[in-house]
């Protein structure tokens, strides 16, 4: 089986299925006496409903239910889960929004929940909802998050007056200050990271089936986190027993955190089936998602280097602005854990990080690929290029001179972190070889002569991965032999079929092919928390590493008994258990079909061959990599092309490096994105200025160049496999290098920072001069 042994560059086992239409998406589950649900939403930022008349809607065509925030203040209901734990700067609690599935006196964004229709057709649903009578008093609203707390900013909540919801200070203010008053070099900068949205490639849903005689609830959804989903909706929301809630998520199409917490059609959709006794079933358009997705990023940083006359790098400030929108979802505040990753891999000795959390009239923000982390790197790497332009140092000079060297392992950074592993030189080294930086020189020579502008940019980045908790996974050999895994981690599209097969697979001596995957529902999984954070490989793989052990050590046992010798005699490989003092030999599922044969087994031995085992990740892993670009602009047009992109990243043990590739290409392209074009916008008033593709860019095929991916695993030993997350690195790296890189090609107009998104006019500005807000 060494064709798909952990390690090689196995195809994904589910793409077969995919392709051929055979995936099962919401959208393709009709249930029978199924009934459609629509949300009308706030067409104002910021106003109070005066009155709600559902009349007419409610005797339309079809027509089965109108449910306004009345009727879900009624229903007795727990609303939708929101996240504590922070404080304010004076020690106070932090202010912790209330999040009704339906609002009843306010709307705070343009997009918020007014009322949910019930009807026999999607259609009947939509045309009702337009019947319905809502009287606004228009109310001023703050949408920027730079000007959230400033004096006589509209309070989104009256009980918050300065749209504060928390402070989160980490790091050692004194040392730093002192680091700072020693200083050679200050380099001062402010930096914005726009708003984005996940636009994930199948749009939200959710359908929820109540059995009124068995009290029981059936939700097929698609969180990140089915059994901490199922949970929290029991218990805080429905107020029941998990028992009594079954979630099903099925091929989740995408997600990069934004479908991780419950949403309010969950809610809506279980209050309208318990009461019509029928299933219902929303599913989001794509308009419909630009106005009610939870979105992304959105803060503007304050942020300061102190170097000494080497380019030492001595301490960083960081103040920072985070917009949180009109409510705090499950997991919002949760980016604060990773601002260690402002820390890099430099051997920084004092840092301080100031983060201010404000709501604004706008979308909720929470989780996006990175959480954090992409913007402690953008925020830590450009402050490198901008100090290197201030002292004279080379770029790659000045990271090599603060770099952490191996043997300083582990090692305890400036700001909250300790590393375990990473060899960051020889990293550094190989994507600089790879990259050809060596040969730039001549082929910026090569564009010039074509009228071409063109840049390097390198950025090192590191973070946080595999964070803190549990993962449940289970092996279950049947009666016949055959195999099937039980999986507490959820896929969207990254491939855990595949991997977790590999991982069993190889060692078990088993083919894939006779191998059942299960996933994503809380009736036939024990156990799972979920996929976040770049978890799933570290914390589900070495839950399936225990489960193998656990089958082994049963295995040798029975095949013991069978052979007739005992089981420290016993040795097991490609599938197969064998000793030395006989030349028979026993498969895995001959003793499979062995344990289900009660007259067969040992004394004492229970019958079946089944394991389930836990994981507990008490440390975390901290993958790392380099990334170079290389840009070229037309002068002219200020269009902007990816001419060459590199990655050498270190992710411990690779399981599938057409996987991990994969990954890295996603993460890289959304970094572009952001970088180049995407770009959520909205007026003074608080309405969307980018509600579709007409206005919401996104990268294509043709805006990115071929990717080369290399690694240089240093494996942890944090867990039992080896590995370290991936599934966000490439976006953590590229939204630096891409932006270094365009500095590189303006760097000849005086240009030292570009905002984010760098668009074809931004460019032309900041080299003809015209953008003074936009290029500095």
């Amino acid at each position: 089986m060494r064709e798909f042994a952990v390690g090689q560059r196995v195809s994904r086992f589910e793409d077969a299925r995919l392709v051929r239409g055979a995936g099962c998406y919401i959208d393709d589950i009709v249930l029978p006496r199924m009934v459609y649900g629509y949300v009308l939403r706030s067409p104002h930022a910021h106003a109070k409903i005066r009155s709600i008349d559902a009349t007419r809607a409610r005797r339309a065509t079809g027509v089965l239910l109108v449910l306004t925030g009345a009727e879900w203040k009624s229903s007795g209901w727990g609303d939708l889960p929101v996240p504590g734990g922070q404080k304010r700067r004076d020690g106070s609690a932090m202010y912790r929004s209330p999040y009704p599935a339906l609002v009843q006196e306010r709307v705070r964004w343009v997009g918020d929940y007014v009322a949910f229709v019930a009807a026999e057709s999607r259609s009947q649903a939509v045309d009702a909802a337009e019947l319905i009578e809502v009287d606004y008093e228009v109310l001023p609203s703050v949408t920027s998050t730079a000007h959230a707390t400033a004096a006589g900013a509209p309070r989104v909540w009256d009980e918050c007056p300065d749209n504060i919801c928390f402070v989160c200070q980490e790091g050692d203010k004194a040392a730093v200050n002192a680091a700072f008053a020693r200083a050679d070099h200050v380099v001062r900068h402010q930096l914005t990271i726009n708003r984005v949205t996940a636009v994930t490639m199948e749009p939200r849903g959710c359908i929820a089936d109540y059995n009124a005689a068995e009290e029981h609830y059936t939700v097929h959804a698609q969180p990140q986190t089915a059994h901490t989903f199922r949970s929290d909706l029991a218990t805080l929301v429905l107020k029941v027993p998990e028992s009594k809630v079954r979630i099903i998520a099925h091929d989740v199409g995408g997600s990069f955190g934004m479908k991780s917490p419950i949403f309010n059609e969950v809610a809506l959709v279980l209050l309208a089936s318990r009461i019509l006794s029928r299933p219902v079933k929303w599913t989001s358009t794509r308009s419909e998602a630009f106005l009610s997705d939870a979105e992304g990023r959105d803060n503007v940083t304050e942020a300061e280097l102190a170097l000494d006359k080497n380019g030492v790098f001595l301490g960083m400030r960081v103040k920072t602005i985070a917009n949180m929108g009109a409510h705090l979802q499950s997991g919002s505040p949760n980016f604060v854990n990773n601002l260690g990753s402002l820390a890099g891999v430099y051997r920084t000795p004092a840092i301080h990080a100031d983060v201010t959390a404000v709501y604004t009239n706008t979308n909720p923000v929470r989780p996006y690929r990175g959480n954090g982390r992409p913007e402690a790197a953008y925020v830590i790497e450009r402050m490198v290029e901008i100090a290197a332009a201030q002292t004279g140092i080379d770029p790659v000079e000045l990271r090599r001179r603060n770099l952490i060297p191996p043997e300083a392992m582990p090692f305890k950074t400036g700001l909250t972190f300790t590393y375990d592993c990473g060899e960051f030189e020889k990293v550094l080294e190989e994507a600089l070889r790879r990259a050809d930086v060596a040969g730039f020189s001549k082929r910026r020579t090569q564009s010039e002569s074509c009228g071409k502008l063109r840049g390097l940019g390198i950025s090192y980045s590191i973070e946080r991965a595999g964070t803190l908790g549990f993962e449940g996974a289970e092996i279950r050999f049947d009666r016949s032999g055959a195999l099937t895994l039980f999986s507490g981690s959820l896929s969207q599209g990254q491939g855990h079929e595949t991997v977790f097969k590999q991982l069993v697979c190889d060692r078990l001596g088993i083919h894939p092919d006779q191998v059942t995957y299960v996933q994503g529902d809380t009736d036939k999984v024990f156990f799972g928390q979920g996929t976040s954070g770049s978890r799933s490989a570290a914390l589900a793989g070495s839950a399936f590493h225990g489960a193998m052990e656990k089958i082994l050590d049963k295995g040798k046992q029975l095949a013991a008994h069978l052979l007739g010798v005992e089981a420290a005699e016993v040795n097991f490989g490609e599938g197969i258990f064998s000793t030395s003092k006989t030349n028979r030999t026993v498969t895995i599922q001959e003793v499979a079909r062995a344990a289900a044969n009660s007259n067969g087994l040992p004394p004492g031995m229970e019958g079946g061959f089944v394991a389930t085992a836990v994981y507990n990740a008490n440390v975390e892993n901290f993958p790392n990599g380099c990334h170079v670009c290389e840009v070229e602009i037309d002068r002219d047009t200020g269009e902007v092309a990816i001419e060459r992109y590199t990655v050498v990243d270190d992710v411990g043990t690779v399981l599938n490096p057409m996987l991990l590739h994969g990954q890295i290409h996603g993460g890289v392209v959304q970094g572009i994105g952001q970088i180049l074009m995407e770009d959520i916008r909205r007026d003074d008033s608080g309405q969307p200025l980018t509600g579709s593709f007409m206005d919401y860019a996104m990268p294509r095929a043709s805006d990115v160049c071929n990717i080369e991916v290399g690694s240089y695993p240093v494996p942890t030993k944090t867990n039992p496999i080896g590995v370290k997350g991936a599934g966000e690195a490439g976006c953590v790296g590229a939204l630096p290098a891409v932006s270094n890189s365009l500095v590189s090609a303006l760097f000849v107009f005086g240009v030292r920072h570009i905002e984010m998104p760098a668009t074809s006019e931004r460019v032309w500005r900041a080299i003809h001069r015209r953008d003074p807000v936009g290029s500095t």
